[in-house]
C-alpha cells in the first residue's frame, strides 16, 4: 500500500483516487473547497496551493505526489499561480521530507508548437507561442531540475461528461476548414485517470519509467471529420466549409506509442467510442423532454 497525494484534486483527481483506493492505497487530496459530502475514497486536506501558509500542517510522508491543479481561468495570471507559485510552494514543503516523494507532473500537449499537422511524440521540440504552454513547459523543466526522476504525463484535449466543448460546437453548425485538415487530439477523462493508475502501478512494482509520456487516444482526427460525424449522429445540420486563412497556431498529431508500448489499453481508443455514450444521453434526454411535453 502506498501513501499518495493528489495536489489539486478536482474531477479527474477524484476519479483517480477512487481507482487507487480500490487497490488499497491511501489517498489524500488537496483542494481549496472540499466537497460538502465526504468522499470515502480520498481524505481531503483543505488548502490553497498558492498560499504556502495554508498547508504547513500537510504530512511529509508520501510515496507519490500527483501534481494536477487546474488554473481557475484561461489567463496568464491563473497559469502563473498554478505552474509557478503553487509548484514552488509544494516543492519547498517537501524539501523538509527525509525521503522526498516521487512526483507525477500532469502536463499538456499545449507545450508543442507544431502547426502543419506533424506527428509529435515525447522527444519532439517543445517550442510554442502559447503563453500557457510556455508556463507549463517552464514548470516541467523546473521540476525536473529539482527532481530528475519526475514523471511527466502530457494529456491532449480532455473530454467526457461535463467537458463537452466540441460536442456543443457541433450542435451549433460551425464553419470548419476542410483543407488543409486541422487535427484534433483528445483523451477521455476516464482514460486520464486510468493512465495515471497504470503508471503509478508500474512504478510501485519497481519498473523504471521514462521521463515523459504523451497520453492521447489512438486516432488524431481532422476536426471536419469529427464534427461531421457528431452532427450525423445528432441529426443536426452539418458543418459548412470555412475558407483557409492564416495557418492555425497549433495543428499536430499526437503519437502515444511510448505509453502503449508499456501495455496500456485505452478504454476509449478513438472519438467515436468516447462520444457515442454522450450523444446517446443527449438523445435520451431529448426523448424524455418530448415525452413530458406530450403529457402536459
Amino acid at each position: 500500500m502506498a501513501n499518495i497525494l493528489i495536489a489539486g484534486c478536482g474531477d479527474i483527481g477524484i476519479r483517480l483516487a477512487g481507482l487507487l483506493n480500490r487497490q488499497n492505497h491511501q489517498v489524500t487530496g488537496i483542494r481549496r473547497h472540499p466537497p460538502e459530502n465526504p468522499n470515502e475514497t480520498v481524505t481531503f486536506f483543505q488548502a490553497d496551493l498558492t498560499q504556502a501558509s495554508s498547508f504547513t500542517a500537510l504530512s511529509l510522508n508520501f510515496d507519490e505526489v500527483v501534481f494536477m491543479p487546474t488554473p481557475g481561468q484561461r489567463s496568464t495570471a491563473s497559469y502563473q499561480a498554478v505552474y509557478d507559485t503553487a509548484l514552488e510552494n509544494l516543492l519547498k514543503h517537501f524539501e523538509k521530507a527525509e525521503r522526498p516523494p516521487h512526483w507525477f507532473f500532469i502536463s499538456s500537449t499545449s507545450v508543442y508548437g507544431q502547426s502543419n499537422g506533424e506527428w509529435v511524440d515525447e522527444d519532439s521540440v517543445t517550442e510554442t507561442n502559447s503563453p500557457s504552454g510556455k508556463l507549463i513547459r517552464r514548470a516541467e523543466l523546473r521540476l525536473l531540475s529539482a527532481l530528475p526522476e519526475t514523471t511527466i504525463v502530457r494529456f491532449s484535449g480532455i473530454y467526457g461528461p461535463g467537458r463537452e466543448y466540441l460536442l456543443n460546437s457541433a450542435r451549433a453548425a460551425p464553419e470548419i476548414v476542410l483543407d488543409p485538415p486541422y487535427y484534433t487530439n483528445r483523451i477521455h477523462q476516464d482514460d486520464c485517470a486510468t493512465v495515471l493508475v497504470f503508471l503509478i502501478g508500474l512504478r510501485l512494482k519497481g519498473e523504471k519509467l521514462a521521463t515523459c509520456y504523451l497520453a492521447s487516444d489512438d486516432y488524431p482526427a481532422p476536426q471536419w471529420e469529427v464534427v461531421s460525424w457528431m452532427t450525423e449522429q445528432l441529426g443536426c445540420r452539418p458543418p459548412s466549409v470555412k475558407p483557409p486563412s492564416t495557418p492555425p497556431d497549433l495543428n499536430k498529431r499526437c503519437d502515444n506509442k511510448r505509453l502503449k508500448a508499456l501495455g496500456y489499453e485505452f478504454i476509449y481508443p478513438d472519438y467515436r467510442d468516447g462520444y457515442l455514450p454522450m450523444i446517446q444521453k443527449i438523445r435520451n434526454d431529448q426523448t424524455s423532454s418530448e415525452a413530458a411535453k406530450c403529457k402536459e
